[in-house]
């Protein structure tokens, strides 16, 4: 069985890759700005922009690579229909709601580190003042290692729901996450009703919003 230490290395691996990607974007930026200073045309052919650029994106396909690739636990990943863990059990940190019980709860999975997860809590913020007197709850787990990373995160990604962090990720890998952000609609019973893995803008976006209205009727 795969162990959250395997998880945790996996995850440090491709945080490196992302923050390497972030990096060597802002250099490749830097250098397009300096060379198109010289010249009027934009320097797609220039070596050291073409180099950046490489790394750039090889370093971002990495990341996603292992992400995808890294090994998945034992336990299978919760699908639709599966009852979800109970949170109260998995010593998570921050206040958890006082009560899900006949609510349609969001449950979404995300790092700091996570390009696609700044997308995605803007969007979520927007669901929670939509649709919270309706009955829904949305709770964010992080599942960063050193919790100033989520502060940091969350300095710069207001969010006025719920947000949790799975320390020692035990319940990440209970519920099998292998992407993120993942996350898990559930209904007024307390059995999932649908999955997301990843966020794809509009798209993912137009079908939270489907989703929902279906379960706070």
């Amino acid at each position: 069985m795969h162990t959250p230490l395997h998880n945790r290395l996996f995850n440090n691996v491709a945080q490196t890759f992302s923050l390497l990607y972030s990096r060597l974007s802002v250099c490749q930026n830097v250098e397009l700005y300096k060379v198109s200073r010289e010249r009027a045309a934009l320097p797609i052919e220039n070596p050291r922009y073409g180099r950046l650029k490489v790394c750039a994106t090889s370093c971002s396909l990495l990341a996603c690579a292992l992400l995808i690739l890294r090994p998945h636990n034992s336990i299978a990943a919760i699908k639709p229909g599966d009852s979800f863990p109970d949170l109260a059990a998995f010593k998570l940190e921050g206040k958890l709601p006082d009560s899900t019980q006949g609510k349609v709860v969001l449950v979404d999975f995300w790092a700091s580190w996570c390009e696609p997860c700044k997308q995605s809590f803007p969007v979520m913020q927007e669901l929670h003042k939509r649709y919270a007197e309706r009955g829904l709850v949305i709770i964010a787990v992080n599942v960063d290692e050193n919790r100033p990373d989520m502060e940091a995160f969350l300095k710069k990604n207001s969010a006025t729901f719920v947000v949790l962090r799975d320390a020692n990720q035990k319940l990440v890998e209970k519920a099998g996450i292998a992407t993120m952000p993942s996350s898990f609609l559930i209904d007024r019973d307390g059995k999932v009703r649908f999955v997301h893995t990843g966020f794809r803008g509009a798209e993912t976006r137009k079908k939270y919003e489907e989703e929902i209205e279906s379960l706070v009727k």
